[in-house]
């Protein structure tokens, strides 16, 4: 069975907008006008993706495939920063933690033969984890601020026993990472019983036999795993040190 998506049927779809605008409005969110940029915003950036997409799909070149990925990558830093509000050199320690997270994750599936070096594959799975790293580092960040504001006297009285910075902060480090990995894991624990994920729905959409596309989809939950762990990890142990200054004393 061929998907046949044409433009009447996107303006058709589109109409389920005024579901979340109509909400938006008798609740008196304020969310409307957010809604309206988001959904424009989204079809002005997939079209341009689309489009961007096929040129280099064609050329198939390894250094513009290169250039897309950590194009890719320095989005999802630009993006988890945001919620590092506070936190000193947070675009640098989300770039490195995506960029390590994201080049081993690839790596490792490209040597192990699940997937070549080939635009159509490299860009979307780099896509896939490097969202996914984004948003983990992101909660782990959320996390840090709200947990070195909450814990503030206990990380000073540790400091005034002597405890060295880690000593002090190690609680809270443990749970940022453990906050930024957690969505992950509970998309593990249901996929299949409550949610048929994106990939694999896609890939029976395309007519792929279904077995198939599960293999592809655990291939997709082992390399998040992968990801959300070494992103979040990474985060936090670096960008937990700019909670003090320079006399190591807490901000």
């Amino acid at each position: 069975m061929n998907l046949v998506v044409n433009n009447t049927s996107l303006f058709l779809a589109a109409m389920l907008v005024l579901v979340a605008l109509a909400i938006s409005l008798w609740q008196k969110l304020g969310l409307d006008k957010d809604i309206i940029i988001g959904v424009v915003r989204a079809v002005i950036q997939l079209f341009i993706v689309g489009y961007l997409l096929k040129y280099i799909f064609r050329v198939n070149n390894f250094w513009l495939t290169t250039a897309m990925i950590l194009f890719i990558i320095f989005n999802a830093a630009w993006n988890a920063q945001k919620r590092g509000a506070g936190i000193d050199h947070a675009l640098p320690i989300s770039f490195l933690a995506i960029f390590v997270s994201t080049g081993v994750t690839l790596g490792v599936l490209v040597l192990a033969g699940a997937i070549k070096f080939i635009p159509s594959q490299m860009i979307p799975i780099s896509g896939m984890i490097a969202s996914n790293s984004m948003v983990a580092i992101g909660l782990a960040y959320r996390s840090l601020n709200s947990q070195f504001h909450d814990q503030r006297q206990g990380v000073l009285e540790r400091l005034a026993l002597g405890a060295g910075l880690m000593d002090a902060s190690i609680a809270i480090v443990r749970e940022a990472i453990r906050t930024g990995m957690s969505p992950t894991i509970d998309s593990a624990k249901t996929v299949g019983l409550v949610s048929l994920p994106g990939m694999m729905s896609g890939l029976i959409f395309a007519g792929v036999d279904p077995v198939r596309a599960i293999k592809y989809q655990i291939m997709v939950t082992f390399m998040l795993l992968s990801a959300t762990s070494l992103g979040s990890i990474i985060a936090c142990y670096l960008a937990y040190r700019n909670f003090y200054n320079e006399q190591k004393q807490l901000k």
